[in-house]
């Protein structure tokens, strides 16, 4: 996200087949698909579009809280999509390449037990709440906001919810099947703390270098960030097909 100016249970062993059908390396189709229009669109942008025309294209498509004022809000429509759209564009290679590693560290599991359909769904409303959070902070500012990176941070916080087994270690193939901890659960246990503490410090520590910095330019919109992980991480029960019930069901051994 840029700005330009657990308990475990007892164990019910899956099919052999579906185990063969799960490698590691595979990745769910709909997180596939996600990652291939981010990188259609900044091919796009890159290859085929003319500066004006990209100009343009972030004017309509990018997060600008100055947006939000009645009468910008009366004359401009894109105030309604753009709380989304933006989280499609990027600013740079670098900034696009980021997004998606972690996207795929922490996305995977997350649609593999959400499914497709709920994973968009997710998509939408993370980067409504980190672009919300983003908004707070830079009321009526004239600051363009586009990134994938407070979808990111929802991700880390749903996946925070479930992908941790007892000892803290994160199983690729079979986090998705861990029982979904409660949010006491959550702050009681060591890796899901060190994981978020971490997390919310890099991302305190980008705020504060970034007030104190000198000069302009691209920052990093740390509270999109936040926005995002929260939402992930308080609102991911309304997404999860599992209830915290069910018990783990990785295979034994």
């Amino acid at each position: 996200m840029t700005n330009s100016e657990p308990g475990q249970g007892s164990a019910e062993a899956l099919p052999d087949l579906e185990r063969k059908r799960e490698p590691a390396i595979n990745l769910p189709t709909a997180l596939t698909l996600a990652l291939a229009l981010l990188t259609l669109i900044h091919l796009m942008r890159t290859f085929i579009l003319s500066q004006s025309a990209d100009e343009w294209l972030l004017l309509h498509f990018a997060f600008i809280p100055a947006r939000y004022y009645a009468e910008v809000m009366a004359a401009d429509p894109a105030w309604i999509w753009t709380p989304v759209t933006y989280s499609l564009l990027h600013g740079g290679w670098e900034h696009l390449i980021f997004n998606a590693f972690w996207m795929v560290a922490f996305g995977a599991p997350v649609v593999r037990r959400i499914g497709s359909l709920r994973f968009v769904v997710f998509w939408i409303l993370s980067a409504v709440a980190a672009v919300a959070l983003h908004m707070l902070f830079h009321w009526g500012g004239m600051i363009v906001v586009l990134g994938a990176s407070g979808v990111v941070s929802g991700l880390m916080g749903a996946a925070a919810r479930f992908v941790f087994s007892p000892s803290g270690r994160i199983s690729r193939q079979f986090a998705h099947l861990n029982r979904r901890l409660t949010v006491r659960e959550a702050f009681a246990n060591r890796s899901v703390l060190v994981f978020s503490g971490i997390w919310f410090l890099t991302n305190f520590a980008i705020g504060f270098g970034q007030t104190f910095a000198a000069g302009g330019g691209a920052t990093i919109a740390w509270e999109a960030h936040i926005g995002g992980f929260l939402f992930g991480f308080f609102c991911f029960p309304l997404f999860d097909r599992r209830p915290a019930e069910v018990m783990d069901e990785r295979p034994a051994g």
